[in-house]
């Protein structure tokens, strides 16, 4: 599952990466359908829920397709995308939207923002879930992951985060050779708003205690984004690893 940007480049290393592993691979595009191409000036075109409705639907084609083992299916997300990998968790989201009858045989978010506490979310699917992301990453910053892992970690599920020095947001561009650090130029961030569910599912600012909108004054732009191949090596490393493991093909 994509992030902000769209299927952009940072996916295709990924596919090529798994299929010569022998794992087919599904990416989704949430945004083309909708008539969208970018997200991160405008955050508000899209709720981020919705992406989690497209990763459902596509479980339930991948779940009916003769090649695929429907009791292995992993579900990897990037940034917002990778936010949406993580929440697609949730037990109550599950009951609520996941039709296919089955469950992701694991999780895989990179670098999501975890910013948001819903109702009910250290109730999760009985499967691993790994995450990937970087120390210095002003987009999503990786403490408010932190403190939602230690929640997970709390509640005796199989969650675990792995923290990468000098990395970046979309510090995997690295596997395209990318090492620069630049400005996401007007991208909108949430890194220093706490989100929380209030009654009847509105998302509210938990600082004002109004409902958050992308207008609130926490809301900032300018976030950076950058690869490092050394980092992004470890963690395709690190994945493969824990698929080969998961799958028990190893």
């Amino acid at each position: 599952m994509h992030g902000s940007s769209g299927v952009v480049s940072n996916t295709d290393p990924w596919v090529r990466h798994f299929n010569s592993m022998g794992i087919s691979t599904l990416v989704i595009d949430g945004f083309s359908g909708r008539g969208l191409t970018v997200v991160g000036p405008n955050q508000g075109l899209l709720v981020r829920l919705n992406l989690i409705v497209d990763i459902y639907r596509s479980l339930e084609i991948l779940a009916k397709h003769p090649r695929v083992d429907p009791d292995r299916i992993v579900l990897m997300g990037f940034s917002r995308g990778g936010q949406a990998a993580l929440y697609a968790s949730l037990d109550r989201f599950n009951k609520l939207w996941n039709k296919s009858g089955i469950q992701f045989a694991g999780y895989i978010p990179f670098y999501p923002g975890c910013s948001t506490s819903y109702v009910g979310d250290t109730e999760v699917a009985p499967r691993p879930i790994r995450i990937f992301h970087g120390t210095p990453d002003d987009y999503n910053p990786v403490a408010s992951c932190k403190a939602f892992v230690a929640r997970l970690q709390d509640a005796k599920h199989d969650v675990a985060l792995t923290e990468y020095p000098d990395s970046q947001h979309a510090f995997d561009l690295g596997l395209l050779g990318i090492s620069s650090n630049v400005v996401s130029a007007n991208a909108q961030t949430a890194r220093n708003c706490r989100i929380k569910e209030g009654d009847g599912g509105v998302l509210l600012n938990a600082d004002t205690k109004a409902p958050f909108t992308y207008k609130d004054t926490c809301i900032e732009l300018n976030p950076h984004v950058g690869g490092n191949p050394a980092t992004a090596e470890a963690a395709r490393k690190a994945v493969s690893e824990f698929l080969l493991a998961l799958f028990k093909t190893g």
